[in-house]
């Protein structure tokens, strides 16, 4: 499976904001941006001029590293997003918010998202009572997730359950027998990512 290996914490900055990319870890003062609130690198404190460009490359950038996507991925996400009706950028947002790694998470089944892939990949989580381990697989509505019965990792589940203020208003969850149901699909004032959709669409559009 394809996925980035890098520090993730640098990602953080190279944006400058955080992507909860490390689960309880954004929730500390060991953050970094909170410790080092600006870009990586020997330049990183310069200023840098901001062209309409780099505005839409790191707002595509900022997306495909909250989701964890890969540049091939995403792309073809645009692709698939670009060919539904209604409004591109909100396809693609609704597309991505629908990977079963993004849904484990926003379930509060996990505490990040890397956390939700390993689990999937490892085979502990299952979709309508079959095993599923493709983290990219797109959840439907109606569907139950729920986790396998002899799975080892329900004590790191209940530590992650912990940390959840609120499961969205599309989803259903039952923190103690650890199922849920996806009841329909996000509305976009209903998806939390820190992106502006247009400006990617303005991107691929060139």
């Amino acid at each position: 499976m394809a996925r980035e290996t890098g520090p993730q914490c640098k990602m953080c900055r190279r944006e400058g904001e955080k992507l909860f990319l490390k689960g309880e870890r954004c929730l500390t003062e060991k953050c970094a941006i909170e410790r080092r609130n600006y870009p990586p690198g020997e330049h990183g404190r310069d200023r840098q001029k901001q062209s309409e460009y780099r505005v839409q490359l790191r707002e595509k950038q900022k997306a495909r590293r909250y989701y964890g996507v890969l540049e091939k991925q995403f792309r073809n996400y645009y692709h698939k997003a670009s060919q539904q009706e209604g409004i591109t950028g909100e396809n693609l947002l609704t597309l991505l918010e629908c990977r079963f790694d993004n849904v484990v998470m926003r379930l509060g089944f996990a505490a990040s998202r890397r956390q939700a892939r390993q689990m999937i990949r490892h085979g502990h989580w299952l979709i309508n009572g079959r095993r599923v381990d493709i983290p990219s697989c797109q959840v439907r509505p109606g569907d139950v997730v729920s986790l396998k019965a002899d799975a080892p990792t329900e004590a790191v589940i209940r530590e992650a359950t912990a940390l959840t203020a609120q499961v969205p208003a599309w989803l259903q969850a039952d923190h103690d027998s650890i199922t849920a149901k996806m009841l329909r699909r996000p509305d976009r004032r209903e998806i939390a990512t820190p992106v502006q959709e247009q400006l990617i669409v303005e991107l691929y559009s060139k």
